[in-house]
């Protein structure tokens, strides 16, 4: 796909659905650490629900130590995984404060360090709070970017970068949070219509359902 068509795709997918920051709620580097690694197999909302009252209490990795395991999944016990997550917000915690001085490491590799934190999380986090010029690449984005014509690969990691040559910068904060919109909403992975969808007519998709 030319990069002509890619920025129209973007600019329908804004006009549709008018994305200025992400769903899940923060107020802190470390709130969205902590947010985006409970999304995993959980919608936003669900997260939002939860971290609304686990923020009111702790907002830091010492104030979370501070409550600790047993307080941590009372608030988040109706998250996917809450169990292996609580663990691991308290080892994130005692990392940041032990090794980074409560301060959220600005690069990947330290990131990928801490428990339960992949690529997809680590790219979000530089993206949105570092402003690296990074594209997290979750289910939703790998199976549109493939279907569309965006950017075909056959691992995250393929498509990871040939959206980053292909997405104009200013749509690289965006980018992610567009296209898994879209792929909740219009482009699922079974149940989709192409006639209803708004970038149809750019989609290079060959067996389209129209």
């Amino acid at each position: 796909m030319n990069k002509k068509k890619c920025i129209k795709i973007f600019e329908k997918l804004q006009n549709c659905y008018n994305i200025e920051t992400m769903t899940l709620e923060f107020n802190s580097p470390f709130e969205l650490l902590i947010s985006v690694m409970l999304s995993a197999q959980t919608r936003d909302i669900n997260v939002n629900k939860s971290t609304k009252k686990l923020y009111a209490i702790a907002n830091t990795p010492e104030k979370m130590l501070n409550i600790g395991l047993d307080q941590i999944k009372f608030f988040i016990k109706n998250l996917g995984l809450f169990n292996i997550k609580s663990k691991n917000i308290i080892s994130i915690c005692k990392i940041l404060i032990y090794k980074y001085n409560s301060v959220i490491p600005n690069n990947r590799q330290d990131l990928e360090s801490l428990p339960g934190i992949g690529r997809k999380t680590a790219n979000i986090i530089l993206n949105y709070v570092f402003n690296f010029p990074t594209i997290a690449v979750d289910t939703h984005v790998f199976r549109i970017a493939n279907r569309t014509g965006l950017a075909i690969g056959n691992n995250v990691n393929i498509v990871e970068k040939k959206l980053l040559q292909i997405v104009p910068k200013e749509m690289k904060k965006k980018c992610h949070f567009l296209l898994v919109k879209h792929g909740r909403i219009r482009c699922k992975a079974k149940f989709f219509n192409c006639s209803l969808c708004i970038i149809q007519n750019l989609c290079e998709y060959k067996e389209k359902r129209l």
